[in-house]
């Protein structure tokens, strides 16, 4: 069939053209929309500009063919072989590219938002600043592709081959890279913000600079890989293996990466605030200083040497305990959720709601906190809806007053200003909170458990314990004072005392606080 006969005959409307055979011909800018031209020869043929939305090109042969600016929307390609096809700006949105081969195909600037690419072959191909937001790449090969300062916004690659590729600048937001293969990969400076990498081969990558904020990397393989100047903050790291890479200057506040191997790894520079060090496999890592500042701004440092190095790297989470002398109903359970809850909107650093364990004859509180710094803060918060609050807040008041006191005893200038800097830390912080008071919710006056004895500890990093503030009548709540003779006036006396916890106790207990400056 000639040119002449396929433009009348579709002009006349008929649309089924399958198997016809134009190679090298000149259909620049005709319109076949809608027609079947399945297992079409067109290779090396010029449809640059042409309309070929809707139409169908299954397993087509398009070799070196020129598409360049055409209409392939929601086209089926599924099958066909474009390789080495000038495909430049060419709009395939919504088009069916199934198992197609587009090997070093040209698609500069193309459009393939929500086009189905599974199985297909792109091996090499050129996709710089090409729109793939929504597109589906399923085990696709894109080894050796360029994809420079492309759109991938949530797009699927799951399974996919991506050996060697070239993602520099490409904005992977929310996309789903799961189990991929990205050995070699370059992502220098890529947005992967809440991408998805759980169990992505990803070894020797170059992840420079990329921004990998709430990606989850869980089960991911980072051995060798580039992550100088990363973005990693608030990203899922659990079992993520990062031995021998370079984590240089890599943002890490708030990431969980327990159960992370860091063997052999560099850390020097990380922003590490937030971060639980514990379940960490760190034989051979590097790292001469950490920044753990809230905010990045290096104005707390980490400074190590052979001896601090380890027991910084081993760390338990520090944590408040309220134990209340009482088992809590489920009553008092809702009124407390709801008193937490309004706190926690004047107090961020408590957001996360405590973990409850209920005994037969007593409650436990266990609040988790980011830093050892928030421990007594957040215990004078902690306390607030029970009626010991009282006592336990002018407890850590004179608590703070008496580290300030004690700090010259310490042996050593460094010693002695570390304990002077964490008392003037610790009042800056509880002033912010010393207007707090119980929020009303209703049912919290009558209710029996917020009336009960407390005591309230704290546990730093370095798993030292301390206790802030014990009721007297703590855990004699069946104590039988008349039948052992002992004076109600006496009990009375004892609940006035507010015990505070030995110099020693409160140096021993700070002095892992500041040990790594």
């Amino acid at each position: 069939m000639t040119l002449k006969e396929l433009l009348e005959q579709y002009a006349a409307g008929e649309r089924d053209f399958g198997g016809i055979m134009l190679s090298e011909a000149n259909l620049s800018r005709i319109n076949l929309s809608g027609a079947n031209l399945s297992q079409a020869i067109l290779s090396i043929a010029n449809l640059s500009g042409a309309n070929l939305s809707g139409a169908n090109l299954s397993y087509a042969k398009m070799n070196v063919t020129r598409l360049s600016g055409s209409n392939l929307v929601r086209a089926n390609l599924e099958g066909t072989i474009l390789n080495v096809a000038n495909m430049i700006r060419a709009n395939l949105s919504g088009a069916n590219l199934r198992n197609a081969a587009l090997i070093r195909a040209e698609m500069i600037r193309a459009n393939l938002s929500e086009a189905k690419l599974n199985g297909a072959n792109l091996n090499a191909a050129d996709l710089r600043e090409s729109t793939l937001r929504q597109v589906d790449l399923t085990g696709a090969n894109l080894s050796e592709a360029d994809l420079r300062g492309s759109s991938l916004i949530a797009a699927i690659l799951l399974n996919a081959n991506l050996i060697g590729t070239d993602f520099s600048k490409a904005d992977l937001t929310g996309a789903d890279l799961s189990h991929a293969e990205l050995r070699h990969a370059r992502l220098h400076r890529a947005n992967l913000s809440g991408a998805s990498l759980r169990g992505a081969n990803l070894r020797w990558a170059d992840l420079s600079g990329a921004n990998l904020r709430w990606a989850d990397l869980s089960e991911a393989k980072l051995s060798g890989a580039n992550l100088i100047g990363a973005d990693l903050s608030c990203a899922n790291l659990l079992n993520t293996s990062f031995v021998h890479a370079d984590l240089t200057q890599t943002n890490l506040i708030r990431a969980d990466w327990e159960g992370a191997d860091l063997s052999g790894a560099i850390l020097t520079g990380a922003k590490l605030y937030g971060v639980a060090r514990f379940n960490l496999t760190t034989e051979g890592m590097s790292c001469d200083w950490l920044d753990l500042s809230p905010n990045g701004d290096h104005s707390q440092i980490a400074r190590f040497d052979s001896e601090n190095f380890e027991k910084f790297f081993n760390q338990t989470p520090p944590v408040v305990q309220l134990v209340v002398d009482m088992p809590i109903s489920s009553n008092a359970h809702r009124v407390l959720a709801g008193i937490y809850h309004q706190l926690s909107q004047e107090y961020p650093e408590m957001n996360q709601p405590p973990s409850i364990d209920v005994g037969y004859r007593r409650t436990v509180l266990t609040f988790r906190v980011d830093s050892d710094e928030l421990l007594l803060p957040t215990a004078y918060v902690a306390v607030l809806p029970f009626k010991d609050a009282g006592e336990t807040q002018k407890t850590l008041v004179n608590l703070v007053r008496s580290l300030q006191s004690s700090s010259p005893d310490l042996s050593g200038v460094k010693a002695a200003n570390q304990a002077a800097k964490l008392s003037v830390a610790t009042i800056q912080r509880l002033r912010k909170v010393s207007g707090l008071s119980c929020p009303p919710v209703e049912g919290h006056g009558e209710l029996e458990f917020f009336q009960a004895p407390t005591q309230t500890t704290v546990a730093n990093s370095s798993d030292l314990g301390l206790t802030i503030y014990s009721n007297p009548m703590f855990g004699k709540r069946f104590f039988n004072a008349a039948e052992l003779g002992i004076p109600l006036s006496a009990l009375s006396s004892q609940r006035a005392q507010v015990v505070l916890p030995s110099s020693q106790e409160i140096l021993e207990f700070i002095q892992g606080f500041y040990s790594f400056e």
